[in-house]
């Protein structure tokens, strides 16, 4: 009877530590966020006003991103914005860094639709293991034998903005009926929110 009331209690707090961790990790990572750019831009209120205010700093970023979002979807705001992006491609090292977080960005940004083409499973790195992956781009390999298709797959090795890119044949590829952000989701979990079942097909069946 202890034993069995000792059971029920090691699997009702692995449950509550299982909900509890994800929720205060979150918390966690949104605080240290806020005490960063507040004590960033805190100080410059605080000289400013003569006094401190608690998140002051991190409201002015918001703005501050707020702002920028709404320049980038008009004429008069992209013109500026490409011309500070000129300034930093001048820049040697900025230029190399500035750069690759960008593509690195737009890549995962909800507003292109580019970049991702498809979610699919890629036969990688052997034959017989299947790893998930984003369909980017579609080309043609020539060579002396003639013409190779071949498709450009993201594979994701680290969490999501981490991993490989790969060059596929159409027959180490397949194709899937979830979206990219049913695909990001599945890789973001560790492959814990893939449904039991996943429609596939091959490329003539598309």
């Amino acid at each position: 009877m202890i034993k069995k009331i000792s059971n029920i209690l090691k699997r009702k707090f692995l449950a509550g530590l299982f909900v509890t961790i994800p929720v205060v990790a979150s918390i966690s990572v949104l605080m240290i966020l806020f005490n960063f750019i507040d004590g960033i831009l805190g100080p410059f209120f605080d000289y400013l006003l003569g006094f401190h205010t608690v998140g002051l700093g991190f409201i002015s970023a918001l703005l501050v991103v707020l702002l920028i979002g709404i320049l980038s979807t008009n004429v008069f705001g992209r013109s500026i914005l490409g011309f500070i992006e000129k300034i930093f491609f001048k820049i040697p090292v900025l230029k190399s860094v500035y750069f690759a977080i960008k593509q690195l960005v737009n890549a995962f940004s909800p507003e292109n639709k580019g970049s991702f083409k498809k979610f699919v499973i890629a036969e990688y790195p052997r034959q017989g293991v299947y790893a998930f992956g984003f369909l980017t781009k579609e080309c043609t390999i020539s060579n002396k034998d003639g013409k190779i298709s071949m498709k450009t797959v993201y594979i994701p090795t680290n969490n999501l903005y981490l991993g490989e890119i790969v060059m596929l044949d159409e027959k180490s590829i397949i194709y899937t009926d979830l979206s990219i952000d049913e695909g990001i989701k599945i890789i973001l979990s560790g492959g814990t929110a893939a449904p039991k079942e996943i429609l596939a097909f091959k490329e003539e069946d598309r």
